[in-house]
C-alpha cells in the first residue's frame, strides 16, 4: 500500500511494522476510504423472520444480507435512471 509515489513499503515490510505496533498510517492511502454511518431502523418482526433465514441461507449476517440487499436494488434504480 502506498500514501503517495515517495512512500512505499511491501506488503511483508507493512505487515512487520503492524505486528510490531509500529504506526503504519503514513504507508495508508486514505483517498479511497470508505466512510460508515451508523443508523438506527425500526423493521416489524416478519422482516427480521426473513432477513435471518437468507442470511441463514448464505452463511452471512443480518447486517451482511440487509446491505447486500440495498446495495441490489440501488444498482436497479441506477441502470433504470
Amino acid at each position: 500500500m502506498k500514501k503517495s509515489n515517495k512512500t512505499q513499503i511491501s506488503s511483508k515490510e507493512l505487515d512487520k511494522k503492524f505486528d510490531e505496533c509500529k504506526d503504519v498510517t503514513k504507508y495508508m492511502d486514505f483517498r479511497k476510504a470508505i466512510t460508515v454511518r451508523r443508523i438506527n431502523l425500526d423493521i416489524p418482526k416478519w422482516l427480521l423472520d426473513v432477513l435471518d433465514r437468507e442470511a441463514l441461507k448464505l452463511n452471512v449476517s443480518r447486517q451482511a444480507i440487509i446491505k447486500m440487499w440495498l446495495a441490489e436494488k440501488v444498482k436497479l434504480l441506477k441502470k433504470a435512471a
